[in-house]
């Protein structure tokens, strides 16, 4: 029984040597994670804000169409249809997903990592 009970307390020191060393591998796994996340969250959402249109384009158009409108004696609220520069153009449109489904993945990823590391 003495060899049994030694074999046992030699397992535990071990098995938690181990598992605090895996412990801390893994949390500074998730710190990287978390660094790597945000970062590529805030690039991401840099070039996410430089892919909109510019509203004032639009602003400015409607204001033509408007002033026009009036020196010809038109009723201002008849409709006009805007120039087609305030659609977007389907790469654009591909662009834009692409990039708001990384920005989700990503922040997907870090709130994964601020799980993990807190449990």
């Amino acid at each position: 029984k003495d060899a049994l009970s030694k074999f046992w307390a030699t397992y535990k020191t071990v098995s938690d040597e181990y598992d605090d060393d895996m412990l801390e591998r893994c949390n500074g796994n998730m710190d990287i994670v978390l660094i790597f996340a945000g970062l590529f969250a805030t690039v991401n959402t840099a070039f996410i804000i430089a892919m909109q249109p510019n509203p004032s384009d639009t602003t400015n158009d409607l204001l033509v169409q408007l002033i026009h409108n009036i020196s010809n004696g038109r009723p201002a609220t008849q409709p006009n249809i805007l120039a087609s520069s305030t659609g977007l153009s389907s790469s654009k449109l591909w662009m834009q997903a692409l990039a708001y489904a990384s920005l989700a993945i990503s922040l997907l990823a870090a709130y994964g990592a601020v799980m993990g590391k807190q449990w």
